[in-house]
């Protein structure tokens, strides 16, 4: 079972602390949510875990080894970053770009048809990345990173531009995914991240404030006091996907 360790991340950008003394421990099994305000430090630690930005102070271990010790080829065999865009050099088909992502594993080529029908992505399989929209692109960049199976997948902000249907959709492929691997994903929907994930780390000005289950974590008084909001809270019906919010009027 992998394990992947964050100890005491300090990253700076001039005087700013992007990070500061973040430590974080992570293991299959949950669906890790990162939340938090507009420059909290979510991506930050979310390119820090991925092994693409070298903190200043601190270190980040994969199964007891340094990320930083492990050549790139290495790294990108065990571990997916899903990132917020993608904007290849050249305007690659949805299946190269598919392509692309297992040419990390070997072998992972072989699970592509499967792969782009189980993402409803076979209709789209020869259009140019310019002729596919924004929710288009994030089904087959999930894919694209799935098909290598990584043992550690991070996403940062993959439902931005989903529709509510393929954004539920995604939560629940990234649930099922991380019953057997590492899954940590940045999210600004706190709803979603209430209802989806298992464990929310709350972030702000580049400390974890809250570290703790999704219910524990939605209850915090540090939740409204982050985000500077008065949350109501409520419970969503068994027979219900999402909360469709009501202003009462008089």
């Amino acid at each position: 079972m992998s394990h992947l360790r964050a100890e005491r991340l300090t990253v700076a950008a001039g005087r700013r602390r992007l990070l500061e003394a973040v430590s974080v421990d992570l293991s299959p099994g949950a669906l890790v949510g990162l939340i938090g305000p507009n420059g909290a430090g979510k991506s930050t630690l979310l390119r820090c875990l991925a092994g693409l930005l070298r903190p200043d102070s601190g270190a980040v271990t994969l199964d007891g080894t340094a990320l930083a010790d492990l050549p790139p080829r290495e790294r990108g065999r065990h571990i997916g970053y899903l990132p917020q865009s993608f904007h290849p050099a050249w305007d690659y088909t949805v299946q190269e770009v598919v392509e692309l992502g297992a040419s990390r594993q070997p072998g992972a080529a072989l699970k592509i048809p499967d792969l782009l029908r189980d993402h409803g992505l076979l209709s789209l399989a020869a259009r140019r990345w310019s002729q596919v929209s924004g929710g288009e692109r994030a089904r087959a960049l999930l894919a694209a990173t799935l098909v290598a199976e990584p043992s550690v997948l991070l996403a940062d902000e993959p439902g931005a531009s989903l529709d509510i249907g393929h954004r539920i959709d995604l939560m629940r492929r990234l649930r099922a995914w991380a019953r057997r691997s590492i899954v940590v994903v940045v999210l600004h929907d706190i709803e979603r991240a209430a209802l989806d994930c298992d464990r929310l780390l709350l972030l702000e000005q580049g400390h974890i404030v809250c570290d703790s289950t999704a219910a524990a974590v939605a209850r915090s008084p540090y939740l409204d006091r982050v985000f500077g909001l008065r949350f109501e809270r409520g419970f969503l019906s068994q027979s219900a996907d999402a909360f469709l919010t009501l202003e009462r009027r008089s």
